[in-house]
């Protein structure tokens, strides 16, 4: 059964976010908190913890995978970044968003998508989220928790522990999250293209 860590949604203890990043730096997969709904997660560059990752999702080579950064200057270093998307990216980050853009060489090209060589990017509101990345001074490698056959993602920590805890090495519980994903733009084009409407308002990207 995993084990469960308490953080604070608010303050963050950092005694507890450092044992947390070192799980992931020791090839955890954890469940933890987000702006949106409760996330998996992994270090970017572990690929057996990703594997487990996509089996628990129930998903093939083809999903995107979303790299959940501390913040908007660490982006670049993982995607390539136009001056009219970063214009966006500015104006809704920290926030609900995942973007979809071309991915850099710092990133595993098994993390790519397969056709198009892109990664999901995020930057979140949630404290507890934002710490861990800080913490662990890398992206987490992230999807939505989100089980075959489910129609929303997993929200409430006593549910992703019941549901999750023979699967993750740790579910991380700053308290129950929303029932909504993240809204996803596609920025590898020449305008603005939203994949999936979700928790973040799309009127920036629309208007």
């Amino acid at each position: 059964m995993a084990e469960t860590i308490r953080i604070h949604p608010e303050n963050p203890q950092q005694r507890l976010v450092a044992r947390v990043a070192d799980q992931l730096r020791g090839g955890a997969v954890i469940a933890y908190p987000t702006d949106s709904s409760y996330a998996l997660g992994c270090a970017i560059g572990n690929k057996p913890a990703i594997d487990r990752i996509r089996w628990i999702r129930g998903f093939g080579r083809e999903h995107y995978f979303t790299l959940l950064c501390r913040d908007l200057s660490e982006i670049a270093t993982y995607a390539k970044v136009e001056n009219a998307s970063f214009r966006l990216l500015k104006a809704l980050t920290p926030g609900p968003y995942t973007f979809v853009l071309p991915a850099t060489r710092e990133v595993p090209r098994w993390l790519w998508h397969p056709k198009r060589k892109t990664i999901g990017i995020r930057v979140p509101t949630h404290y507890t989220a934002t710490a861990i990345a800080t913490a662990l001074d890398s992206p987490i490698m992230s999807v939505t928790a989100l089980l075959p056959d489910d129609d929303i993602p997993l929200s409430d920590p006593g549910d992703v522990q019941a549901r999750l805890g023979a699967h993750v090495d740790v579910v991380v519980d700053s308290g129950a999250c929303n029932l909504e994903p993240t809204t996803v733009i596609d920025l590898t084009g020449t305008t603005p293209r939203i994949l999936r409407v979700g928790r973040g308002p799309v009127d920036a990207v629309t208007g």
